[in-house]
């Protein structure tokens, strides 16, 4: 029996399963690759259920046990092409087979349950954490290269607003490492990287942490090579059907930061906020004047 298969077994029965059963079959046809990568125990946590539960559903199947189960997503997991090309010739085939809608239904899907998770308590307490490192800083630096720099962009255009002394390291004419030059005790390296991880933000993060900084990272496993580095992570999942990994959640995660961060500043940011859309109204930035109904400006 191959992980399809299984898949197949557990929804033409699903309906037949009391109750337990039937939220374990959920668990395990809605989140493959936390079955093939997760242990037993925090599957169980996650799903709200009993180790044993699992189990139970496990040998309904005719398996010797969850254990047995997790071997066979393990194998479809790795059996997935790993190259960007593999997984475009993958989705290619999937939308000559299945159509548009069905890929468009199961990207949103997939970004609904990741962003999800990142309403969970474990990952509140992580924003909170990270929030915490960033508004203490001195100075914050951040960096995210590739597919990742629009989040560490973000974080930055937010503390600029917000008067918080902030650095963009975005490697314009190869100079963005420069910004490290001075880090030291006091600062934060904020960076943002998934898998493939870039070998930069990386060496960035081992490099400000030898000079006493401190790092938050945003990052997508736990065994990534950022998070075993990081004083402080955030984990946003990113796997999707399409061939590339989704930042929306690493992005969303960048957006509660800056919100918590703000939050924590009190009055000074309401000052620098007010100086800032002075700023930005005297070169009139923007095409339409703020909505009258929230006596807002927008940033």
């Amino acid at each position: 029996m191959d992980q399809a298969t299984l898949s197949d077994r557990l929804a033409a029965s699903f309906d037949d399963l009391p109750e337990q059963l039937r939220q374990a079959a959920r668990w395990v046809l809605d989140h493959p690759a936390d079955v093939a990568l997760l242990t037993t125990r925090e599957q169980a946590r996650r799903a709200g259920l009993m180790p044993a539960t699992l189990t139970r559903l496990a040998q309904r199947l005719g398996l010797s046990g969850y254990e047995e189960l997790r071997r066979l997503f393990a194998v479809s997991i790795r059996h997935r092409p790993e190259s960007f090309h593999g997984r475009a010739a993958e989705l290619i085939a999937r939308r000559d087979e299945e159509g548009d809608a069905a890929l468009a239904q199961d990207m949103f899907a997939a970004l609904r349950d990741h962003l999800g998770a990142l309403s969970s308590p474990d990952s509140i307490a992580r924003l909170e954490r990270a929030a915490e490192l960033i508004a203490g800083a001195d100075r914050v630096i951040c960096f995210g290269l590739r597919s990742a720099f629009p989040a560490a962009f973000m974080l930055d255009y937010v503390r600029q607003l917000i008067g918080e002394a902030s650095v963009l390291a975005d490697a314009a004419g190869g100079r963005g490492i420069d910004a490290l030059r001075e880090t030291g005790p006091g600062d934060v390296l904020f960076c943002v990287s998934v898998n493939p991880y870039t070998r930069l933000t990386v060496q960035a993060a081992k490099f400000a942490k030898a000079r006493g900084a401190r790092v938050a990272a945003v990052t997508d496993s736990a065994l990534s090579p950022l998070a075993k580095l990081a004083d402080a992570v955030v984990l946003a999942r990113t796997e999707t059907p399409s061939f590339f990994h989704t930042m929306t959640p690493a992005f969303a995660a960048v957006e509660c930061l800056g919100a918590l961060v703000a939050a924590r500043r009190g009055q000074p940011a309401l000052d620098a906020l007010a100086a800032s859309e002075t700023q930005l109204a005297a070169f009139d930035t923007y095409l339409l004047p703020p909505s009258r109904s929230s006596g807002r400006r927008k940033p």
